[in-house]
């Protein structure tokens, strides 16, 4: 079932999941402790989800990041445990929403990250080509400068492939820090995780959902000191967290999560003790 948030209409668009290193996603917290929130496997991975959005608006079909894509061998499909079992992939999510990847106007991309901006272009019969032909993408012109000058820290975290075609395609919309795309869809900026990421907060009447990408993976991550060692700034992203979690406490903000295996939407709660734990959980 779509969420309807005013003139909104959300889904949830899966694009498979993948199988990161717990390690890597929780950084300096110990296995005993995030352990008991998200189980590994045999190889220490914890399975995620690659969640993306989709936003109706009458007019306008935007999606929000577009997964890992299908371009991957098998040696790289088992090291990132990528899957498209039971179906989950972009045509098949899209096609359940009565859509085509020609009906999408826009692609909102948070960052170009391989499980982010991988489904920016498809393989057809050995050419590659944009995913979404009739789409305009938007995206910082910070981190757009910055993915192409990566550290060694997250060179391995791009695939410039993704986005190559991008930069001739007449489709690229680089932006300047935030902006309101259209009515009640806002960007805003955070730089914790990577350089110019971009976040999605959808506003109607006296509803708000963030798309928290990134910021806040998983309901794992809702602690603010549990980051992750792909992070490029962790300081940062621990104080972005508090902002934002304080805010959508107060103001009772839906909470869209790419990364969760289970949770797609949520409300979040003070416990009582200072901790923002989840509140209600919406299903899509």
């Amino acid at each position: 079932m779509p969420f309807e948030l005013g003139h909104l209409t959300v889904h949830e668009v899966r694009d498979g999941s993948i199988a990161l290193d717990g390690g890597a996603m929780f950084g300096v917290v110990p296995r005993p402790l995030w352990e008991r929130l998200l189980a590994p496997d045999a190889r220490n991975r914890v399975h995620l989800a690659m969640r993306c959005m989709l936003v109706l608006d009458g007019k306008r079909r935007i999606l929000v990041d577009d997964g890992a894509g299908a371009r991957w061998d098998g040696r790289h499909r088992d090291l990132y445990g990528i899957s498209h079992e039971g179906n989950l992939g972009l045509d098949s999510e899209l096609r359940r929403a009565g859509l085509t990847r020609d009906d999408i106007t826009d692609v909102v991309l948070t960052h170009l990250h391989f499980d982010h901006a991988g489904g920016t272009v498809r393989d057809e019969a050995g050419q590659l080509k944009l995913g979404f032909p009739n789409a305009t993408y938007h995206l910082q012109r910070r981190h757009w400068k910055w993915a192409h000058q990566a550290t060694d820290k997250d060179r391995g975290s791009f695939r410039p492939e993704d986005f190559a075609l991008l930069e001739k395609s007449g489709q690229l919309h680089l932006l300047e820090g935030g902006t309101e795309l259209y009515p009640g869809i806002t960007l805003f900026v955070s730089e914790g995780h990577t350089v110019g990421l971009q976040l999605v907060r959808l506003e109607a009447g006296d509803h708000t959902l963030v798309f928290c990408g990134d910021l806040i993976p998983t309901t794992a991550h809702l602690k603010p000191a549990w980051v992750a060692a792909y992070d490029l700034y962790p300081l940062t992203v621990i104080e972005e967290k508090k902002q934002l979690l304080a805010q959508a406490v107060e103001e009772g903000w839906y909470l869209f999560l790419e990364h969760d295996p289970s949770v797609a939407v949520c409300t979040v709660k003070d416990d009582g003790h200072g901790h923002v734990v989840v509140d209600r959980v919406v299903t899509l």
